[in-house]
């Protein structure tokens, strides 16, 4: 059984009125509603703790966890990566070998998938793996969990569907840095893919911590080592890793700085409070103006971010648009270690900012308030809906994302009120975001039901093919840990955005397989029996949009954009639709190469999506074509819709806007938080009264955490604060045995990492075979699946 939510807040009393009050809410009856518009339903156990996702292809979301003592076990250890089918809800664990933990990633021209970096290996309650690194620092291996260090890794998925062999490599993780890694180790970094499919990678921490910093911040390029302020490629470009000046800027607060590749094809960037154009191929910077009031958005901050919906009606201009975070002054943040407040009870923001990084009349960029959330929210994440709303799920109403066994202001944690989590006040509602409203009227959470399920730290929501959103995970704690306040969370559920209240949807045909820049057009149709009503009307407000959903973790989804396509229609004598539809526009700035969807919305109902490859499908400079004419549309007055007019309502959503409702030959014309807060402030569960009363029975048994200087075992603590391991106060510094996989030396020499890591050597893919002959369609120079694969463990067992 779940407390609701409300409950979940800092507890300020101990009274028995509390108990009175929880019985009260917690045995209030539930009543379900007969459509699924607006609710929450089963999406089925996880088995790992869904940290990240993407959606592979049309069946199957996969899933990745960082190393910890899950219960489902793969090839004689915990596993931490599993693959969920979209009909089934079932899910098949997959082996990884390295610590995905808090890695970035992306999606590859050809569709495949990739993440970067990582965590050093770790052990049961988190304690560094049982193999250190040759600095003691981090861990290489671990003989119980068996994962390895990932702070360099690069790890490729080649999504499969059932009627592929799934025991074979090639739908499997490729995951061995000693053939496939970075330069450098990175953890918490930026990943964003460039016109020709080339993924950047910026900055990220060493090793771990709270945030990206000292304090006080005498060193902010590389915090004694234990920052990485630098950028490099995937595929590499054989370039040594530069110093981003905009990662010593925002030193402290950068982790996941929110990045977007531009029209111009340079690239947005926002972390701390500083924004800053930059120019990949000159390594130049253009500062925009500084973040309204200061309010933080990166992690563990954790607002919620998006490019808006690239549409005609406002000619593909690309804003960007910041809800939540926090605005903690900057001396709360604190350090590696932990925050130097309690976080849970500061409320999060609920702010609003938008910007156009490039505005087409050439003004110079600024920030414009938009309507405030319905909210304060931390870790709120927004989905981009078809009808181009966004969805807002999941979050706090207070505090920080992370995971701590202290604070500044709490030393014991026996005394932490809500276990190792930092932020409380789960918020369990919805909101819907409209971004055509006029201001004022942009946020609604009107007929959306609540969840009783915490989606704080580690949460994730993506959408799914049919247009509904899958939300999964949560786990604000250093291991698995199914009695904590806010524990573990493997139980998945679906939200039914409000157009589900819609029974009959659009079955388009005639939807290619891949999606060029430019060239000739496609015909699209709908037959009569996908609406209800006039003809005409319903061709007039039907849009044709390419939507990615992008990779997932951290209320991030990375990659994620919404790309309209121009189209005009012919009304057929038969009462069919034909959409006459053009290509991407000629500029893979706007919509980079790789895996998207295409959905048709008809009246504001979606189609299911289908599955495309935007671009050639390779690494390389897109070729692009002039957009051909439409023809002019065509319309017939006698033509209707054969569906039942009740089944195509969309009653109770929000309906279709401007943008739709022209000739898409052209541009289209296009609470109370008060109170919400005090709830979260004020409100004390009986699951937290009776929680703290065993807490010392529960609490782990940290040892001294990651020591952060320039000589690595000397300087400032670094705590828990979202790290993967719980660290000696005197790292070993003894000989290990050299490891198998990821290069180890028991002795540290010149030019080697400052935390003791020696970078795999990149080998070549094997070179003598043709792109051609790569299972994955991916050129040989940068596919891992024609390498030979180390295949053991340092105890020798197989692992593959």
């Amino acid at each position: 059984m779940l407390l609701p939510l409300s409950l979940l807040a800092p507890p300020l009393s101990r009274a028995p009125k509390m108990l009175a009050l929880f019985l009260a809410l917690f045995l209030s009856p539930v009543h379900a509603s007969e459509s699924p518009a607006g609710t929450f339903a089963d999406g089925g156990n996880t088995q790992v703790s869904a940290m990240m996702m993407f959606l592979g292809n049309s069946r199957k979301v996969y899933i990745l966890d960082k190393a910890e003592g899950n219960a489902a076990q793969i090839n004689g250890h915990p596993a931490w990566a599993s693959v969920w089918d979209i009909d089934s809800h079932q899910v098949q664990l997959m082996d990884v070998s390295t610590n995905v933990f808090c890695a970035s990633g992306m999606h590859l021209p050809n569709g495949s998938f990739v993440t970067f970096g990582g965590n050093g290996a770790i052990g049961p309650g988190g304690n560094i793996g049982s193999q250190k690194n040759p600095s003691g620092a981090s861990g290489a291996w671990d003989s119980i969990y068996q994962d390895f260090d990932g702070s360099k890794s690069i790890r490729i998925l080649n999504p499969c569907n059932d009627s592929d062999d799934f025991s074979s490599s090639a739908c499997q993780w490729f995951d061995d840095p000693t053939v496939l890694s970075m330069q450098r180790q990175r953890w918490y970094s930026a990943a964003e893919p460039l016109a020709n499919g080339t993924v950047v990678i910026i900055g990220g921490f060493v090793n771990g911590g709270y945030i990206n910093r000292n304090y006080p911040n005498t060193d902010p390029m590389y915090e004694g080592g234990a920052a990485e302020p630098t950028y490099e490629f995937y595929p590499s470009n054989g370039q040594t890793p530069q110093i981003m000046n905009f990662m010593v800027k925002t030193s402290g607060l950068n982790a996941y700085a929110h990045t977007y590749l531009l029209a111009s094809g340079n690239l947005f960037l926002q972390a701390n409070y500083s924004t800053m154009i930059w120019n990949p191929d000159t390594n130049t910077e253009t500062d925009l103006p500084d973040m309204p009031g200061q309010v933080v958005r990166v992690y563990p901050a954790s607002g919620g971010v998006a490019m808006l919906p690239l549409t005609l009606a406002n000619n593909y201009t690309q804003s960007i648009l910041f809800c939540g975070g926090s605005d903690m002054p900057d001396a709360s943040w604190g350090d590696y270690s932990f925050p130097a407040i309690n976080t849970w009870n500061y409320p999060a923001s609920r702010d609003c900012q938008r910007i156009t990084p490039e505005p087409a009349d050439g003004s110079a960029p600024a920030y414009v308030k938009d309507d405030e959330m319905l909210e304060t929210r931390t870790m709120g994440q927004f989905i981009i809906l078809p009808t181009g709303k966004l969805l807002m799920v999941n979050g706090g109403n207070n505090g920080t994302a992370g995971y701590a066994t202290a604070t500044g202001q709490t030393s014991s944690f026996s005394n932490m009120p809500f276990d190792m989590s930092l932020a409380s006040g789960p918020v369990g509602t919805p909101a819907i975001y409209d971004p055509d409203a006029p201001a004022g009227s942009r946020w609604t959470n009107a007929g959306l039901s609540s969840s009783q399920i915490a989606r704080l730290y580690h949460s994730s929501a993506l959408l799914l093919p049919d247009a509904s959103v899958l939300i999964a995970g949560s786990n604000p704690n250093v291991d698995v840990n199914t009695t904590a306040i806010f524990p573990t969370q493997y139980q998945a559920e679906i939200f039914y955005p409000p157009y589900f209240s819609a029974t009959t949807r659009p079955v388009p045909t005639g939807i290619p397989s891949t999606i060029s820049y430019g060239g000739s057009s496609f015909d699209v149709t709908i037959s009569t029996t996908s609406y209800s009503g006039s003809a005409n009307s319903a061709a007039a407000n039907t849009t044709v949009v390419l939507l990615r959903p992008g990779w997932t973790t951290h209320a991030m989804n990375m990659g994620q954009r919404y790309l309209q396509l121009n189209n005009t229609y012919t009304v057929n004598n038969d009462s069919s639709i034909t959409l006459h539809v053009s290509q991407a526009p000629p500029n893979a700035n706007l919509f980079q190469p790789g895996p998207a969807m295409v959905f048709v919305v008809v009246n504001g109902v979606p189609s299911n999506g289908t599955a495309v490859i935007v671009g050639s499908g390779q690494i390389e400079t897109q070729a692009t074509a002039p957009v051909a004419v439409l023809p002019d549309s065509v319309s017939l007055a006698s033509a209707s819709g054969s569906a039942d007019g009740s089944s195509t309502s969309t009653t109770g959503s929000v309906s279709p806007s401007a943008s739709s409702s022209q000739s898409h030959r052209a541009a289209i014309i296009g609470g109370t938080v008060g109170a919400l807060v005090l709830v979260g402030l004020v409100g004390a569960g009986a699951a937290v009264w009776f929680a703290r009363r065993r807490r010392a029975m529960n609490a782990p048994v940290p040892t001294r955490p990651y020591q952060y200087s320039a000589a690595p075992g000397s300087g400032a603590g670094a705590g828990l604060g979202a790290m993967g391991a719980l660290h000696q106060e005197s790292p070993s510094t003894s000989a290990i045995a050299p490891l198998t996989m990821g290069g180890y030396r028991d002795v540290p020499s010149a030019g080697q990492e400052r935390w003791g890591y020696e970078a795999p050597a990149m080998q070549p893919f094997a070179e003598a075979v043709s792109s051609n002959n790569s299972i994955t369609g991916l050129s040989s120079q940068y596919d891992p699946y024609s390498a030979e694969v180390m295949s053991t463990t340092p105890a020798g067992q197989r692992r593959f």
